[in-house]
C-alpha cells in the first residue's frame, strides 16, 4: 500500500516508516498538518496515519477537512491522549481507527492491515483472478492451490494489480503505489519487478495472467489471458 504518515516526532516517524517499508509499503512522511492536506489533495493514498498534535493544522482538523472534501481514504489516528472523550473526538472527526501512544509496532501493523482490507467498494477480503488468490490478511499468495512466496515489493505490486483487475496500470501508477515519490523516475524498476512476478505467478502455469499492454503498462486478467 501507499501510505501517508503525518507525525512531527522524528524518532516515532522513523520507527514507523522503517517498519512499514520492511513490510513492503511505500511511505511518505510529513510533519505538518497543512502539508498533509496538500499531499492528500494532490496524490492518492491507500491509508493516512495521522498524529493528533501537529504544527500547522491539528490531526483533528486534517481528518475533518479530508472528510469535507469527500476523500474516503482510511485514517488511523495516533495520539498520546487516551480518554474516552479524546477517542470519541478523533472518531467523530472522521478517523476510522485510533491507536494510543506508546504502541507496539505489531499492533500498528495489524490495524494497517485491517484498514487496508476496507476498500471503498465491497469486495471479498480474498482477492482472486482466475486461479490466483491473494489474502491481504495473511499476505499469502497461491495459484491453483500451490503457495507462492513473494518478496515484499513484488507482493505490493501484485496486490495493486489484483485490486484493479482488468484495468491498465501505467508504470508511473505502479511506481506511485509501490515506491515513495522521491524514488528516481525513468528507471525500468517496474519492468524488473514484473519479470520477477511473472517467474513466480505465470511461468509455471499454462495460462498467463499478467499482461503487457504495449505503450501503456500492465494489467492482470483471467479473461483473454494466454
Amino acid at each position: 500500500m501507499h501510505l501517508l504518515l503525518v507525525e512531527d516526532d522524528a524518532d516515532i516517524a522513523q520507527f514507523v516508516r522503517d517498519g512499514l517499508r520492511e513490510q513492503g509499503h511505500a511511505v511518505e512522511w510529513v510533519e505538518r498538518g497543512d502539508d498533509a492536506l496538500a499531499w492528500a489533495e494532490s496524490h492518492d493514498f491507500d491509508l493516512v496515519i495521522l498524529d493528533v498534535m501537529l504544527p500547522g493544522a491539528s490531526g483533528l482538523e486534517v481528518a475533518r477537512t479530508l472528510r469535507e472534501r469527500r476523500q474516503r481514504v482510511p485514517i488511523l489516528m495516533l495520539t498520546a491522549r487516551d480518554s474516552v472523550d479524546d477517542r470519541v473526538r478523533g472518531l467523530d472527526s472522521g478517523a476510522d481507527d485510533y491507536l494510543v501512544k506508546p504502541f507496539a509496532f505489531a499492533e500498528l501493523l495489524a490495524r494497517v492491515r485491517a484498514l487496508g482490507r476496507r476498500p471503498v467498494d465491497v469486495h471479498s477480503p480474498v482477492l482472486r483472478v482466475g486461479d490466483l488468490e491473494l489474502d491481504p490478511a495473511t499476505r499469502r499468495v497461491s495459484r491453483g492451490g500451490q503457495p507462492i512466496e513473494l518478496a515484499a515489493k513484488d507482493y505490493a505490486i501484485l496486490e495493486y494489480l489484483m485490486r484493479h483487475e482488468g484495468q491498465v496500470l501505467t508504470r508511473s501508477m505502479i511506481m506511485d503505489h509501490a515506491w515513495e515519490y522521491e524514488f528516481e523516475a525513468g528507471t525500468n524498476i517496474v519492468d524488473v519487478h514484473i519479470r520477477y512476478l511473472r517467474r513466480k505467478v505465470d511461468d509455471p502455469f499454462p495460462v498467463k495472467l499478467i499482461q503487457t499492454v504495449r505503450g501503456a503498462g500492465y494489467r492482470i486478467a483471467a479473461e483473454g489471458a494466454g
